[in-house]
């Protein structure tokens, strides 16, 4: 399978996945509104989440999935002509990691469920003026817990998966917890008291349903863990212990704008009633293109990286990391443009229906404005940060991630007394630039990545195409009264929309116009990829 046919794969499922989390947070702000007892729920959400961040699809993919395609390589390699042999090799190694892991997070999972109480406090104390809303989320902190224990195991099934080349499954896989998310929120939350708590049952149904999936796909290939009753043996293995020591220093390296964004759900929590809640909502609108985008490059890059890496093939290394750079300018360009002029409309579209009501439509808006000056780097750290975990480098990652939290922070104070809850959202936009051009320019003056010939030229016609798209946004967007067409949805969906469309056919035709041609980035992901 060529890169680019894995990459529109995976991303095209992740469109189906972003379609439904949009439905889900569509249904949450028309259900329950933007109140202390949503800020609540996305309190409780938020810790569980971004655990799930740092174990599972940060530090854990990074460091799992380069030594686990270095130790399949090595088993092929001493079998030779018994295939099956090798595959036993390494089944070893998935049953060790994946005992190691289940453990591990079984203890964390029940720790942070006894320390509830002090864990929201520290991420958002100022829920605890509002002692109901506080209680609420305190509870739903301990029923979500045990979330990450399934995510970690999703993950590790996912690394398994790509590593084989097999992205559908994976790149599914959180479609389950949206779809168990409405679900939940349509069924069972006239049952609980306060109804929010509904929301909290279905992510632990969620991820349950995720693993569930992964199942037979990992059966298939001959790859479905065994987990074990004895830690201590699982760790004694080598290559666990090499996981887990990259783990670490990872989690920062891949997380920073995780660890941001949970230390501004403290700093929001102290501004106006619903500043959790309204950059919570900008935050789900600005991962859509994020995840489109960055996660199926990055999904389909690592292993392919990790694989060259086995190779000693650095020119395939460097091609493939340009081939990303290269999509990641021209797919992510637009997006910032369309996501900074069409905030009003998308936040309209998506969330302004039963008790979100105009002045929610706004605040969001001006979260999502935020976010999108930094969408670009956001981006384009989900293809860089792989160039140094496939060759199993984490020192430099960490230091860059812990020098760009401290100036997300250092902004803050500048930020928020001037913009409230928009300056939390700016200021982790410009941390993102700053991580990406910091990794991007690490990469260069090692070696690992050398631009290919071209690149002015292909600046100066993507950049010509985007401005040319926000000339037409910026007259076509204010010409309609997006609040008021609240009393006509469909004619606000088709509005919306057609922008949307007729905006993607706007910079694509300029690209063509101005020489841009796809034949040339099909070319480029067949030679970095010699080895699908």
């Amino acid at each position: 399978m060529s890169l680019l046919r894995a990459a529109a794969t995976v991303s095209g499922l992740t469109l189906l996945s972003r379609i439904t989390g949009l439905a889900r947070e569509n249904l949450t702000a028309a259900i329950f509104g933007a109140s202390a007892f949503t800020d609540a729920f996305f309190v409780a959400f938020r810790l569980p989440n971004l655990l799930r961040r740092l174990f599972a699809e940060g530090a854990f993919s990074q460091a799992f999935v380069p030594i686990l395609a270095e130790s399949r390589a090595q088993a092929e390699a001493r079998c030779g002509a018994d295939p099956q042999a090798a595959l036993a090799q390494t089944k070893t190694l998935v049953d060790r990691v994946a005992t190691s892991l289940f453990w591990a997070l079984v203890a964390v999972s029940l720790l942070g469920a006894a320390a509830s109480p002090a864990l929201v406090w520290a991420i958002a104390s100022g829920l605890h003026e509002q002692p109901e809303a506080f209680d609420a989320a305190v509870v739903m902190t301990r029923w979500m817990f045990p979330y990450i224990l399934f995510a970690s195991l999703i993950a590790l099934s996912a690394g398994i998966l790509n590593t084989w080349r097999r992205f559908a499954v994976p790149a599914f896989t959180p479609v389950m917890l949206n779809l168990c998310f409405i679900g939940a929120a349509l069924g069972l939350a006239s049952r609980f008291d306060p109804p929010v708590y509904a929301l909290a049952a279905g992510v632990v149904l969620g991820g349950i349903a995720q693993l569930a999936i992964q199942i037979p796909a990992l059966r298939r290939i001959g790859m479905l863990p065994r987990i074990g009753l004895n830690p201590r043996r699982a760790l004694a293995d080598p290559h666990t212990r090499r996981i887990l020591s990259l783990m670490a220093p990872a989690a920062l390296a891949v997380s920073v704008a995780q660890i941001s964004l949970l230390i501004n759900t403290h700093i929001a929590s102290r501004l106006a009633a619903g500043s959790v809640s309204w950059i919570s909502y900008g935050d789900r609108l600005m991962e859509f293109p994020t995840a489109l985008l960055g996660v199926a490059l990055g999904t389909v890059l690592l292993p392919t990286l990790a694989s060259a890496r086995g190779r000693g093939d650095e020119r395939a290394y460097s091609e493939l990391l340009d081939w990303g750079l290269r999509l990641c300018v021209l797919l992510a360009l637009p997006c910032m443009v369309g996501l900074a002029l069409m905030a009003e409309p998308l936040t309209a579209l998506l969330f302004h229906y039963g008790r979100f009501d105009a002045h929610d439509v706004e605040m969001t808006r001006r979260a999502v404005g935020g976010y999108a000056i930094g969408l670009i780097g956001l981006i384009a750290v989900k293809v860089l940060a792989p160039g140094f975990y496939a060759q199993q480098d984490v020192r430099t990652p960490v230091k860059i991630a812990l020098f760009v939290l401290a100036v997300t922070q250092l902004l803050n104070l500048l930020t928020v007394p001037w913009l409230a809850h928009a300056g939390l959202a700016v200021s982790i936009s410009l941390g993102a630039l700053a991580n990406a051009g910091l990794l991007l320019r690490g990469l260069h003056r090692r070696g690992v990545w050398r631009p290919t010939p071209g690149w002015p030229k292909f600046l100066a016609q993507t950049i010509a195409a985007a401005t040319l798209l926000a000339l037409a946004l910026a007259i076509a967007v204010p010409r309609f009264d997006w609040i008021a067409l609240r009393a006509a949805p469909f004619e606000r969906i088709g509005l919306a929309l057609g922008l949307v469309g007729g905006g993607a056919l706007l910079y694509l035709g300029a690209l063509l116009a101005l020489g841009v041609r796809p034949i040339q980035f099909v070319g480029r992901g067949r030679r970095g990829s010699r080895d699908t």
